[in-house]
């Protein structure tokens, strides 16, 4: 097992990956975040038709505003990989070779999950660090006091851990799309469209379905819970979607022929 997550590490560790995905992730926290702190009072709308002042944001919920901002594309970035770095073994062909060094398909694919979660878990702590260290230098910017940030250490905690699961959940989802579809491009696709516009044009259409759509409660988990979704709610109903697909995903894999 150790072995399979070593292997699959040292493929995420390529440069060509790990620095556009760095690349991109800094690029969206620093555009969101900055965007929080420059216009702050302006009456621009920041979030779902929300308008952040300075006094909110000099709230303890001010240090981890531009982080909960971004964490949707965290689990959108977390979505492409863990589809891709899947789905691509089929592309590839590179399976059958991985068979024969290791022939329980379970283990391949459990050490794969495991090395793409820890560099989930990279990539939100990095954009945690870009975000924080954003909001303290544009705080002065935006007239914000930030007296109040010494003591956001558990909320900073908590938020991680909300974003970290999110963005797991939303590469586990990236990753039964990519062992469904088995071509990359079409889970990645999928996935996006999905998440990016079907889910909203459903959400607006139905309000009352958002309770019950994969995507929406995925995000809740990041937001920490909402008035209108529970967090223990979206929890629920996030991983009774993923280890019911997951479950009909892996016995697929383990039963499917593999081609040369």
């Amino acid at each position: 097992m150790i072995r399979v997550v070593l292997a699959e590490s040292r493929k995420l560790r390529r440069p060509t990956l790990v620095l556009s995905t760095l690349a991109t992730v800094t690029a969206l926290t620093g555009l969101f975040t900055s965007l929080v702190f420059l216009r702050a009072g302006s009456g621009s709308n920041t979030r779902r038709g929300e308008t952040i002042t300075p006094h909110e944001l000099s709230q303890v919920t001010g240090l981890v505003y531009g982080f909960k901002l971004v964490s949707f594309f965290l689990g959108i970035v977390a979505l492409c990989i863990f589809a891709s770095q899947t789905a691509q073994e089929y592309t590839y062909g590179t399976l059958r070779n991985l068979l024969v060094r290791q022939p329980s398909r379970m283990k391949i694919l459990l050490g794969k999950l495991i090395a793409m979660k820890i560099f989930a878990l990279i990539l939100v702590i990095f954009a945690g660090a870009i975000s924080i260290a954003i909001s303290y230098l544009l705080a002065g910017h935006a007239k914000v006091d930030t007296a109040a940030w010494g003591h956001g250490g558990h909320l900073l905690l908590q938020t991680t851990f909300n974003i970290l699961l999110a963005t797991i959940l939303y590469g586990m989802v990236g990753m039964i799309l990519g062992l469904l579809l088995r071509s990359p491009i079409s889970a990645i696709s999928v996935g996006v469209i999905w998440m990016l516009i079907l889910e909203t044009i459903l959400g607006a259409s139905l309000p009352e379905s958002s309770k019950w759509l994969p995507g929406q409660n995925i995000s809740n988990i990041a937001e920490g819970g909402t008035i209108g979704i529970s967090y223990l709610h979206s929890i629920t109903i996030s991983l009774l979607y993923v280890l019911v697909a997951g479950a009909i995903v892996a016995t697929l894999f383990k039963r499917r022929d593999v081609a040369n």
